[in-house]
């Protein structure tokens, strides 16, 4: 089985169970991530490989980290993550990627992403829930963050921190790769 089969097989079994834990129908789901029932069939159903967007709003909907969407295995305290067993989430053909390093549940989920734009490249993400606060800190080249269509140029060695109420983005504008780890609080659900 490949590491896609096998995280959309993950995501599938960890989505029927965290909306049942929560209670919530596929209606209610969809209602508050804001993302089709259909879409969340085809995933509870694994024949479907969610954008990050999705998955972001379905984690974010149910109130846990998408490390914990992703797999749900409970261990020991400590947990110790290899650079193999990181979740690669997005990238693009020209060398741009965001991976997720590691998550926790705390008073809600915590995640800490590594990101790598290459020179040109973007992402954008829809708002999060109230409360959520992200923090960012670039080891190399400049980042342009985006947030609420304001542009904030971050260089390396500069940390920012902001909560992505409203609609927010990432971008490289300048001549060689940005490079910087992010950490992400959300609010328990409600």
């Amino acid at each position: 089985m490949s590491d896609l089969d096998q995280l959309t097989q993950s995501l599938a079994r960890n989505l029927k169970r965290w909306r049942g834990e929560r209670g919530f129908t596929l209606d209610a789901l969809a209602a508050r991530a804001g993302v089709s029932r259909g879409m969340i069939i085809q995933i509870e159903q694994a024949r479907t490989n969610p954008s990050l967007g999705t998955t972001v709003k379905l984690a974010d909907a149910l109130g846990v980290s998408i490390t914990t969407l992703l797999d749900h295995e409970q261990g020991p305290q400590v947990r110790i993550v290899p650079a193999d067993q990181a979740v690669r989430m997005w990238s693009t053909e020209a060398g741009s990627s965001t991976t997720l390093l590691v998550g926790a549940e705390a008073a809600g989920p915590l995640e800490l992403w590594s990101w790598r734009l290459m020179p040109g490249d973007g992402s954008t993400s829809d708002p999060h829930p109230e409360g959520t606060v992200e923090l960012l800190h670039v080891t190399a080249g400049e980042l342009t963050l985006i947030v609420d269509g304001e542009r904030h140029a971050v260089p390396a060695g500069t940390s920012a921190t902001f909560e992505p109420r409203l609609s927010h983005g990432y971008r490289n504008d300048g001549p060689e790769p940005a490079e910087f780890t992010m950490a992400v609080s959300v609010p328990p659900a409600r």
